[in-house]
């Protein structure tokens, strides 16, 4: 950071520094986004990524993820490419050393290079929510991973992380209002239920600092829509094909599409370890009884998470 200057004395006769015309506020704002290392620091719609809840601690989850991800990442999809996007650019200029406005250019560019930070496949970014985490994904697809990750820890029984509860894939976010929900799952859920696709399905639904949307409309609409790309596809909470995973956070709805949801403990990294042949089916006969379309019982992990979000909820009511 450049050390702080005192200002030099007025000349005589000059203007105050106060009258002195000010840039808004707002374009400095807009410029420190435009110069963020790595483009966004935080949810918003556009995004694809894995939204990882925690036990409070969500440095160690961070680090947890980091390594988890880096690890099944390298076996899916090779090491990592590191990506520079100025360094082509900068490339192949030295003829232009001569113009001083190129040289100028080109001087604040590797300044820049040297600062920001390469794009990365797997990045943090704030969630907007206490004990949940957001790691954003580039090159890659979050429900092959994740169903990777978990499916090797089913059949191993090795406990890889202590503070990662579940680790839900996010292929695709918008603005959580209930019309923007409904125009974009049109698109969305294509791959999976518009015809000549078919599948039975199952919708779950998690709402986090969120209190204008209904869980009812939703899953009602997200219904309909699944319905209407193709009349064959039906609810089944026994032995659903796909699950709809809806998870909003302020004002972002995170969707995703993804299979085994029951036998995978509803994608829970602790208990997948734990689980033993046949528990799945047993589980699945549970949420049956439950009815809705996203039946079932909390788990432990959940009612954690239902614990603070009150909390919050209290302290944002005193303020």
């Amino acid at each position: 950071m450049a050390a702080v200057e005192t200002p030099p004395a007025a000349a005589p006769g000059a203007a105050p520094a106060a009258s002195r015309k000010r840039r808004p506020k707002a374009q400095y704002v807009h410029a420190a986004k435009r110069a963020r290392p790595g483009g966004s620091r935080q949810l918003e719609p556009g995004m694809c990524g894995i939204l990882i809840t925690c036990n409070m601690n969500e440095r160690k989850c961070v680090a947890e993820a980091y390594s988890l991800l880096g690890e099944y990442g390298e076996q899916l999809y090779g090491p990592e490419q590191f990506t520079d996007q100025d360094e082509s650019r900068l490339s192949g200029n030295e003829e232009e050393d001569d113009d001083a406005e190129a040289a100028l250019k080109k001087e604040v560019d590797q300044i820049r290079t040297s600062t920001e930070q390469k794009l990365r496949r797997f990045q943090s970014v704030e969630s907007g929510a206490n004990n949940v985490v957001f790691i954003r994904t580039l090159g890659v697809e979050p429900e092959k991973l994740v169903h990777h990750i978990l499916q090797d820890m089913k059949a191993t029984k090795k406990k890889k992380t202590r503070v990662i509860l579940r680790m839900l894939p996010v292929s695709g976010t918008c603005k959580a209002f209930l019309e923007d929900m409904k125009q974009y799952s049109e698109t969305f859920f294509e791959p999976w239920f518009k015809s000549p696709r078919k599948g039975t399905f199952q919708i779950v639904y998690k709402a986090r600092n969120n209190s204008h949307l209904s869980r009812e409309e939703v899953i009602k609409e997200l219904a309909g829509v699944v319905g209407h790309l193709n009349p064959e596809n039906k609810v089944d909470l026994s032995n659903p094909e796909f699950t709809i995973v809806v998870g909003i956070i302020k004002n972002i709805c995170c969707l995703s599409v993804v299979k085994d949801y029951i036998l995978f403990r509803k994608y829970n990294l602790q208990e997948v370890v734990k689980s033993k042949e046949g528990e799945g089916q047993q589980d699945a006969s549970k949420v049956s009884q439950e009815g809705g379309l996203d039946g079932g019982k909390p788990t432990e992990e959940e009612k954690v998470e239902e614990k603070t979000e009150v909390a919050e909820a209290s302290d944002n009511h005193k303020d």
